[in-house]
Order: structure tokens, then sequence, then C-alpha cells
């Protein structure tokens, strides 16, 4: 089972060397044999333009809530809400 959650560009300007930009995608999957085919929330991040090269996270359920922690935190410490 596969089912892809969301994905988008991040919000870097174009033309920076040092800092191509990324794309980010979040999805279900079970399909990790390591993992024990158990459900996973994935992270993959990536150059845009350069597919299958990026970093894929298989997160557990404790893995996926501690990023939503830190990212909710980063966004705190910016003065944004960090939404639901």
């Amino acid at each position: 089972m596969r089912r892809s959650i969301d994905d988008a560009a991040d919000a870097h300007p174009d033309g920076d060397e040092d800092k191509p930009p990324a794309s980010w995608m979040v999805q279900l999957t079970d399909d990790c044999d390591a993992c024990g085919n158990e459900l996973r929330v994935v992270l993959n991040v990536e150059d845009v333009g350069a597919s299958r090269f990026g970093v894929v996270a298989h997160l557990d359920a404790a893995g996926a809530r501690r990023l939503r922690v830190a990212l909710a935190d980063a966004l705190r410490e910016v003065g944004e809400d960090p939404g639901r």
C-alpha cells in the first residue's frame, strides 16, 4: 500500500547555487520489508529535478510525532502560529 499525502517545493529563491531548490513529499507506505511491513510515514526530500536521489525517512508514529513537534517549535520561534 502506498498513499501520497502532500508534496511541494520549498520557498527558496531560484538561482542560489549553494542552496538549490528542494522538494518534499509525505506519504504512507507498508512496503518496507526491514520495518516488518508496518505502516510508516515516509518523508522524502530531494533537489528539484533530481528525483530518485533524495533522502527517504521511514518514520514510525513516534518519529512522525517528534518531527511534527519540531516543526511546530520552529514556527513558534519565528513568531508564526504552528496551526493544527
